[in-house]
């Protein structure tokens, strides 16, 4: 078997959910899908530009979207989210006032709830920002993958691999490094492994980071 398939979508229906949840005419169905985005865009940069983080960690493990006749749930899981709560004392009724407002074609009520992660670095899109935040400062890329392997170990996971690609330190020529510590088993479903591929745009061009996380072991 190739390594074309997105971990999570192999996964679909065993270990793994979706992040989207709603049902949609055939002929609404793009829309609905578009405004899903949109409304997953305007939650990352508005979060990121109130709490002003300069590292581009903003602690957005997932947004979760539940849609119903006459209401949309809207669950952020974030790493830390006291950021934006001590920060900003109203964050939470700011985010609602302004998310109705860049919406206001929603006939339906817009509902946020922030649920909090108890071990942030053992999410990979958490453990990628933090990874993209250590190359932006021009840290050694294997210094940066030993530290993210470290902060994975101690939020108890079994298993973690890291791959970046692209000019690494600067180098003229393109290529892909990687490292693995513990048990990840990306062929076997029962597995469940939470993956992440993140884009971090760093000032001698553009890295590519993948991580894949082995949270538990096979059933």
């Amino acid at each position: 078997m190739g390594q074309k398939i997105n971990p999570l979508g192999f996964r679909l229906g065993t270990t793994q959910s979706h992040y989207s949840i709603w049902f949609s005419q055939p002929k609404k169905y793009s829309e609905d899908l578009q405004e899903d985005q949109k409304i997953r865009d305007f939650l990352k940069n508005y979060i990121q530009k109130k709490i002003r983080i300069t590292s581009g960690n903003e602690g957005i493990a997932r947004i979760e979207i539940q849609k119903r006749i006459d209401l949309i749930q809207v669950i952020i899981f974030m790493g830390f989210p006291k950021l934006l709560i001590e920060k900003r004392p109203r964050g939470i009724e700011e985010l609602q006032m302004n998310i109705q407002k860049e919406f206001p074609y929603v006939n339906r009520k817009l509902n946020i709830a922030i649920t909090r992660i108890p071990k942030p670095y053992g999410n990979p899109t958490i453990l990628a920002e933090f990874l993209a935040g250590q190359l932006k400062n021009r840290v050694s890329f294997r210094k940066a993958i030993k530290k993210a392997i470290e902060l994975t170990e101690q939020a108890d996971t079994k298993g973690i691999q890291v791959q970046i690609s692209g000019r690494i330190d600067g180098k003229e020529i393109a290529r892909v490094e990687w490292m693995r510590e513990g048990r990840v088993p990306l062929q076997t479903i029962r597995a469940k492994i939470d993956y992440c591929s993140y884009t971090a745009r760093t000032i001698y061009g553009v890295l590519g980071i993948k991580i894949w996380i082995c949270l538990n072991k096979e059933a």
